[in-house]
């Protein structure tokens, strides 16, 4: 990913590296200020809300129906006198919608702020040049890039110095205390390793089950639709799927479940949540039309997403 070995922190996961992030920026670096926006993930939003409460403000950039950044708004809310952090996913963990880096990082640097991305559900999918992407902080997450779980890190721009948010010993020098996961973080670096190597091999192999999937959907669900800019440029592992209304929305995640087929109606982590996703309430999805995400990996099959369909299909209409 190109940056220096002293860049890199290891710490517990994504959710870890983002509150590190954040709070570090507001301990260490003088942000009295924080630009996100309503469809990141709860490490972010929680953390930020946390925040607020301790007297930070906290702004949320206007995004469009696909869940994109408006960037005019982003240029306004930057226009203040203060010392600004702007923490905004790469690709949204539900419905796939993609920022440029570039763009935002520019940004942050035409009015001094400090730039934060979340980085899990690419890393690994997407070719990294920390060099060029002029990014202060970005996060990793093992296990979703078939690492192992408990272990990511937080990149951290060489210009920044930070204290440790976690106290002990001096390890991650002096940035983060305790023995670090050397099993892990050696799991981690193989497979950060391998997924860049077959990176464009797994790309063409996911995107092509993607798209097979919405011809199918299509062909075999009146009425589906797609949240987010899924036949766009978007994040290839991800498909949001918004179905008719029907009186067995109540009970499809469960037996599609009981089918064998691992889906949910958020993020992974909110899966058992009856509160609905934020995500899709962040982007004016309608409430009513009961939504589903799937997601792809390298070892997932066109048989597989044809069983999917074909069960999906089933529960609708018999």
């Amino acid at each position: 990913i190109h940056s220096e070995p002293s860049e890199i922190c290891f710490t517990s996961g994504g959710t870890e590296a983002d509150n590190m992030a954040i709070r570090c920026s507001v301990q260490d670096l003088g942000v009295t200020h924080i630009i996100t926006s309503k469809i990141e993930h709860h490490a972010v939003l929680h953390t930020a809300e946390e925040m607020a409460k301790k007297g930070i403000h906290v702004s949320f950039v206007q995004l469009d129906s696909l869940g994109g950044v408006d960037m005019n708004h982003l240029e306004e809310l930057l226009q203040g006198n203060e010392k600004t952090l702007v923490s905004l996913m790469h690709a949204n963990n539900e419905v796939g919608t993609l920022i440029s880096l570039k763009e935002v990082s520019a940004l942050c640097r035409k009015y001094d702020a400090l730039f934060h991305s979340d980085t899990v559900q690419t890393m690994g999918h997407y070719d990294f040049n920390l060099k060029e992407l002029d990014l202060d902080f970005l996060t990793c997450s093992a296990h979703k890039l078939h690492g192992p779980k408990g272990v990511g890190f937080l990149y951290i721009n060489q210009k920044l110095s930070l204290n440790p948010m976690i106290f002990g010993g001096s390890q991650e020098r002096n940035r983060r205390g305790g023995t670090e996961n050397v099993y892990g973080i050696v799991g981690l670096a193989k497979a950060l390793e391998e997924a860049l190597t077959e990176v464009d091999s797994h790309h063409d192999h996911i995107q092509g089950l993607k798209t097979y999937m919405i011809e199918q959907l299509e062909a075999n669900i009146p009425g589906v639709d797609f949240n987010g800019d899924a036949k766009g440029e978007s994040l290839y592992t991800v498909l949001n799927v918004s179905l008719p209304p029907s009186e067995k929305s109540e009970i499809l995640l469960f037996s599609l479940d009981l089918m064998g087929i691992a889906c949910s109606g958020g993020s992974a982590c909110s899966s058992g949540s009856d509160k609905g996703s934020h995500v899709l309430n962040g982007i004016g999805s309608n409430p009513n039309r009961p939504a589903i995400r799937f997601s792809f990996s390298k070892y997932n099959t066109k048989e597989e997403v044809d069983y999917a369909v074909s069960k999906l299909k089933e529960i609708y209409f018999n």
